[in-house]
């Protein structure tokens, strides 16, 4: 086994369950490589030794992730790697989706990576997007959206600083803090294309130069019809899958 065992050691004094930490710090070590697709992974019995936890955390942890899909269990023989691992989200294209909680629906725990939240004057995009005069004030956040620690999307969102004076008492989810304050998008338009990985977009998410990538562009808007949210996120084509049901 390619790692320390030290890595996957859960914190007792962590309010997190045990079996929880476990099952997160394997997910983790899995999507960094340190298994191959249909490796065999350290036994129940091995990890319940080894960090000094029970049988039946051990075994939870590794049902838990048999259900996310990343590991399989072959009859007799053991734990394996899935051959085809990925946190994958299913966004539905009709509804005005939060990320955290689309991922908690799915098992996962979904977590921000944040890059820069800042404010400043706003460029010409943002004035057209957000319908505003020049030399408005905007805030700023930019970050990695990750579901178990992988890397799912790179993030960037712009609000007019009237209604976000303070970017960085955003700590999570930046709807729940719009909804909390009355300031949650009640319909936004989106729209979908390909691109390509940039180097610097590669080297934050983990892949390729040059690896397609799909971008949403959305501008999300008030009851009252005001604009005030616009958000490019470059998510990976592998872990996002978008549905749209349509009616003759």
């Amino acid at each position: 086994m390619r790692v320390q065992i030290a890595d996957f050691t859960p914190d007792r004094e962590n309010s997190t369950p045990l079996y929880l930490q476990l099952a997160n710090k394997l997910a983790a070590g899995i999507q960094r490589g340190l298994w191959q697709p249909d490796e065999a992974l350290p036994s129940e019995r091995w990890l319940s030794e080894a960090l000094d936890i029970s049988r039946v955390t051990a075994r939870k942890a590794i049902d838990l992730l048999c259900e996310r899909g990343l590991l399989n269990r072959k009859h007799g023989s053991g734990t394996y790697l899935a051959l085809k691992i990925a946190p994958a989200l299913e966004q539905p294209l009709s509804r005005l989706t939060n990320f955290s909680d689309e991922l908690r629906r799915r098992g996962f725990v979904p977590g921000s990576q944040w890059i820069s939240r800042e404010t400043g004057v706003a460029v010409a995009e943002e004035i057209l997007s957000l319908g505003l005069s020049p030399q408005t004030m905007v805030a700023r956040l930019n970050r990695l959206r990750t579901a178990d620690n992988v890397v799912m999307a790179i993030e960037s969102t712009t609000i007019p600083a009237v209604y976000l004076p303070e970017p960085k008492r955003v700590t999570d989810s930046l709807y729940r803090y719009l909804e909390v304050n009355n300031l949650a998008p009640t319909r936004a338009l989106q729209h979908i294309r390909a691109v390509n990985a940039t180097a610097e977009q590669a080297k934050l998410a983990g892949i390729k130069q040059g690896t397609a990538m799909l971008l949403m562009k959305r501008i999300g808007y008030l009851a009252n019809g005001a604009a005030i949210e616009l958000t490019h996120s470059y998510c990976r084509s592998d872990y996002y899958d978008f549905v749209a049901e349509l009616f003759r």
